[in-house]
């Protein structure tokens, strides 16, 4: 790849990330038909592409392969120098079966579950915690009280919020917690959004807009819909996406958003560039994100996806793919 990722604000933390993030939630997965979706020796391959490729910005999460995940990144971080990438990790799910203290955001599980993290990582610090749910069984003031104790004890950097499409007043609401208390706040929210997949443009961020979070968001390719590999009245092949997603045919394949990637189709053809790479790259022309998260099974891939890094949108593309379609949008926090 002949061009190096550029860094971005994240956010009004004063952190730069690379404008397009590297996920590895496939690393050490199983797939439904028991198959292994990428294996430690593809993993380390992937991270060295997108290390090439000037990309500093990983994100995984404790369960993540149930653990190999972070394992994985640990092992390839201990070959190369550790405070040149922003690391992010995510907690909440069921770690330990039979231990109800295992799961959720109490302070015993979400210590412990850092811990962990950080020995499977081979590191002494997260750049950015997530909480991957909202967990209404610990009171906010609990929670943002136990993560900024980490973040006291030079365990994490930054806090994060991840998938709160529903609740961002109670991400507002912890923060004001924050605020009063003086303790650190989420500074950064990983939500889904996509060109088809558009329910946090209403308040939720307008919210991160005006407080300054920083938007890394999931899924920019709606579970690979918008790579353009699907048609309509075309069943999906057995080993897709859809194949090991419950729903996701109802969920991508309508006429609405074959309608979308068809503008995004003509697009890519003006100018020369795949429909992954116009719609990752209408993501990074969007004033509010700060950087999309992309995954690969493969290299070539990885390299197609972080290629949207040297596409250029004129405003009118922009905005044509911004009406593609339409809502809804929620306007409910």
């Amino acid at each position: 790849m002949d061009h190096s990722l550029e860094t971005v604000p994240m956010g009004q933390t004063g952190l730069e990330v690379s404008e397009i993030a590297f996920g590895t939630w496939r690393f050490g997965r199983e797939t439904a038909a028991g198959n292994l979706e990428i294996d430690r020796e593809r993993g380390h391959e992937l991270l060295d592409a997108y290390e090439s490729a000037g990309g500093r910005f990983i994100d995984t999460a404790d369960v993540y392969g149930r653990g190999k995940s972070e394992r994985w990144i640990g092992e390839w971080l201990a070959d190369h120098e550790r405070d040149r990438y922003v690391i992010a990790s995510k907690i909440y799910w069921q770690t330990r079966e039979g231990d109800p203290n295992a799961k959720g955001l109490n302070r015993k599980h979400v210590r412990r579950g850092v811990e962990r993290s950080l020995d499977r990582l081979g590191t002494d610090y997260l750049d950015v915690l997530y909480i991957h749910r909202w967990d209404d069984a610990t009171p906010a003031r609990e929670l943002m009280r136990t993560l900024d104790g980490l973040v006291d004890d030079g365990l994490v950097q930054y806090l994060g919020a991840s998938t709160f499409r529903p609740n961002a007043w109670k991400v507002a609401r912890a923060n004001e917690i924050a605020r009063k208390q003086g303790w650190e706040p989420f500074s950064v929210a990983q939500p889904r959004h996509n060109l088809v997949n558009r329910e946090i443009e209403g308040e939720y961020m307008a919210f991160c807009e005006e407080r300054g979070l920083g938007i890394v968001p999931w899924s920019p390719l709606a579970q690979g819909f918008l790579t353009g590999k699907y048609e309509r009245d075309e069943v999906p092949p057995g080993d897709s996406t859809a194949s090991d997603s419950e729903g996701w045919e109802e969920r991508y394949l309508t006429e609405e958003n074959f309608d979308a990637l068809d503008v995004v189709r003509s697009v890519a053809d003006e100018v020369d560039a795949t429909p992954a790479q116009v719609s990752l790259a209408w993501q990074m022309h969007h004033p509010t994100i700060t950087a999309p998260i992309v995954g690969a099974r493969t290299v070539e891939q990885l390299e197609e996806n972080l290629g949207a890094a040297t596409v250029s949108l004129t405003e009118e593309q922009f905005e044509r793919l911004d009406a593609a379609k339409a809502g809804p949008f929620d306007h409910l926090g």
